[in-house]
């Protein structure tokens, strides 16, 4: 047994008792001094990190085909920095979950070993990763060796054609050979994510099921959320949820696999009554914002208390002046009171953050 790679996303939350304490994989019971709580109530218990805003595909609904002005290499974090502000979250913060993203996270050098020492923080979080797969073949072992408790690989279609139309690159061998790598590494259950849109992969939704239950892959549906570059996002080309869930439903009984998702951002559905499930994440037609418990890293040092917010916190700079621990936490707690009730994509007001979704993470 992996401790936490067998456990649902939530299932961390559970592990928090009413005084504070939690007992994540090889740690000790802790209180931490302080919390990540917001003006609404909501404490981030989830933190994603970005280590990279650099990317190996261009995905059309993500950047344009000549990809973006990466940052400069003085501007991101290094990994002392990255493992510093983990801690913080962690120690201080009381932080339990950790999601390392892009970007491609695989493009960091250093990635395997910015695992490890998360993974021996004297609060150890549970780790996870998000990740397009390229590279994966080789890098699943080292990272489960490392202490990475579960991934997701992002997989929009099974069609090569398609892939190379939606990401600009023929490499959708080297993302199944990935997932292979994962599922044999013992990142079970590998999860796959999948962002269907009209006109484009839409008719695909009962195929990706088909494909990860045979391979006995997690799959989740995301709804297409407004985060791309170019701020050409049409609501018209998003698939929602009730629409995945009514094609789903044509080729299987769908079931609801609990009845309060807690803070998981999926609604999970148990397959024709067996201990599969698929996850539809409804981000946009059914947000989950009043539960959210996520707070946010960039590659470059700003916290970010929502996906979809216009406004961000430096770390970074603080840090390399001389802020203490302490001092840090509390720009974070500053950061985090301020985070909005909702993301307010059907506000008529509603504007895209000023960065994409490569350069904020997943």
């Amino acid at each position: 047994m992996r401790g936490l790679a067998e456990r649902s996303d939530t299932d961390s939350r559970s592990m928090t008792d009413a005084g504070g304490t939690y007992g994540g994989p090889m740690s000790a019971p802790r209180t931490p001094a302080l919390r990540l709580t917001d003006k609404h109530g909501r404490t981030a218990y989830d933190l994603r990190v970005s280590l990279t805003d650099k990317c190996n595909l261009r995905c059309t609904y993500c950047m344009p085909a000549e990809g973006l002005e990466w940052l400069a290499k003085p501007e991101l974090l290094s990994d002392d920095e990255i493992v510093r502000l983990v801690a913080v979250g962690t120690e201080i913060l009381g932080i339990t979950d950790v999601r390392l993203t892009g970007g491609e996270p695989l493009l960091r050098p250093s990635l395997v070993d910015i695992v490890g020492r998360i993974s021996a923080l004297p609060a150890r979080p549970a780790v996870s990763l998000t990740t397009n797969g390229i590279g994966l073949a080789r890098l699943a072992k080292p990272l489960a060796a490392a202490g990475l408790d579960r991934i997701n690989v992002s997989l929009d279609t099974l069609q090569r054609d398609r892939f190379v139309a939606l990401t600009r690159r023929d490499r959708i061998d080297d993302v199944f050979d990935g997932l292979q790598a994962a599922a044999a590494a013992g990142l079970s259950p590998v999860k796959v994510n999948s962002v269907l849109m009209r006109g484009v992969n839409d008719d695909e939704a009962a195929d990706l099921l088909e494909f990860c239950l045979e391979h006995d892959y997690a799959l989740r549906f995301i709804e297409q959320m407004p985060l791309d570059p170019m701020h050409g996002w049409n609501r018209d080309m998003m698939v929602t949820g009730s629409e995945i869930f009514d094609q789903v439903s044509t080729k299987h009984v769908l079931t609801a696999a609990k009845a309060d998702r807690g803070s998981s951002p999926a609604n999970l559905w148990r397959i024709d009554n067996t201990e599969a499930t698929v996850g539809i994440i409804a981000s946009v037609s059914a947000p989950f914002c009043g539960a959210c418990d996520r707070t946010r890293l960039t590659a470059d040092g700003q916290i970010r208390n929502c996906l979809f917010a216009r406004e961000e916190s430096d770390l970074r700079d603080a840090m390399r002046a001389g802020a203490t621990d302490e001092e840090l936490a509390h720009r974070w707690i500053a950061a985090t009171v301020t985070k909005a009730a909702g993301h307010g994509i059907d506000d008529p007001t509603f504007l895209q953050p000023q960065r994409p979704m490569s350069a904020i993470g997943g």
